[in-house]
């Protein structure tokens, strides 16, 4: 049966640690604890599981911040936890005979993450597939019985362990925080991080960060260089921001290179917000219809679902049209994105 070291980093964790490293009894060979800047209780409790308790002079970095606890551990396979996930009694069964079962070629295994949808600042899915569980070393092998190439491509197991995402709050406000942070040091944001950027704006910004996020989502407009997908994403955020600030030249400019054909569905609820600000109720239905009947979304499942059913409630409902406006508000509270 193969090893496996559970590797964490916390600070602040003392309500749900415990709760998360319970769950997890019996699965772990190792467990790897580094607290990066606890003021509470963490590192107490974290020091009743295990004598490998770690410190990190917290620098702006998740990502330093995991290798460092990764480079503590000797176990066959690592598995990433955060605090406030758990698993429960069906799913730690389910981990149990995985792991009793995993086949050597196996390199890495996703898991089902149950996201806390009321929470979510970057998650469009209740539930989305993780890789959680990876060989600790791997071995590059040759394939190909002739013209033979080096096999680069992880062999990937998809498991049906499910992951439980238990958190008692947002982290929106903070990592739009240290987003700012991390732009005002001039870093530069991959493909990936900054249409998570711009989705975490949408699910938990507010006017202020949308404004601290132009320059950025300005330049990749202005970038030649930049991809369409990438473009198309800064003109949605760019399109909020001018809705929010009733910016009518900068909506316009940010959606009109978007409005050939029909443009996403971030973009038509931004106009019809900006035209029910405007008491345009008329044109604005016409916005949030497109939103959800034509549109699709580009950032966030909602904006061609419960965003666009709620606009179209409060068009309908400021028309005198109450029983269709009572109709989309309904849709609006039982909208839930698809599994």
């Amino acid at each position: 049966m193969p090893t496996i070291s559970v590797c964490m980093i916390v600070k602040n964790e003392e309500g749900v640690l415990a709760r998360c490293l319970d769950s997890l009894a019996g699965i772990y060979d190792e467990l790897i604890i580094v607290d990066t800047g606890s003021t509470d209780k963490t590192k107490t409790i974290a020091r009743r599981y295990t004598r490998h308790v770690h410190d990190f002079v917290w620098n702006g970095d998740f990502a330093a911040a995991r290798n460092f606890s990764l480079g503590f551990a000797t176990c066959e396979y690592i598995y990433t936890a955060d605090a406030d996930e758990m698993v429960d009694e069906e799913n730690r069964a389910r981990f149990l005979i995985l792991k009793q079962a995993l086949l050597p070629e196996v390199e890495m295994v996703e898991m089902a993450y149950q996201n806390a949808m009321e929470h979510a600042t970057t998650a469009n899915f209740k539930v989305e597939y993780r890789p959680k569980l990876f060989r600790r070393l791997r071995a590059f092998t040759f394939m190909d019985p002739l013209h033979e190439v080096l096999r680069t491509e992880p062999i990937v197991f998809r498991s049906d362990v499910s992951i439980r995402h238990c958190p008692a709050g947002g982290h929106g406000a903070r990592d739009l925080a240290h987003f700012a942070h991390v732009l005002k040091r001039g870093a530069a944001l991959s493909d990936r991080l900054a249409m998570m950027y711009a989705r975490e704006l949408f699910l938990a910004g507010e006017k202020e960060d949308f404004s601290k996020a132009k320059p950025y989502f300005e330049e990749i407009l202005r970038d030649e260089t930049s991809s369409a997908n990438a473009k198309r994403r800064a003109a949605c955020v760019l399109s909020e921001a001018a809705a929010r600030e009733g910016d009518a030249a900068a909506l316009l400019h940010a959606a009109a290179p978007e409005l050939v054909g029909l443009p996403p569905s971030e973009i038509c609820c931004a106009l019809g917000e900006y035209y029910y600000n405007k008491r345009d109720c008329l044109l604005a239905r016409e916005w949030y219809q497109a939103a959800c009947n034509a549109a699709q979304p580009e950032l966030i499942a909602a904006a061609g679902g419960r965003l666009a059913y709620i606009g179209l409630s409060r068009c309908l409902k400021a028309l005198g049209i109450q029983e269709q406006a009572a109709y989309y508000a309904n849709l609006a509270k039982d909208w839930q994105p698809v599994e």
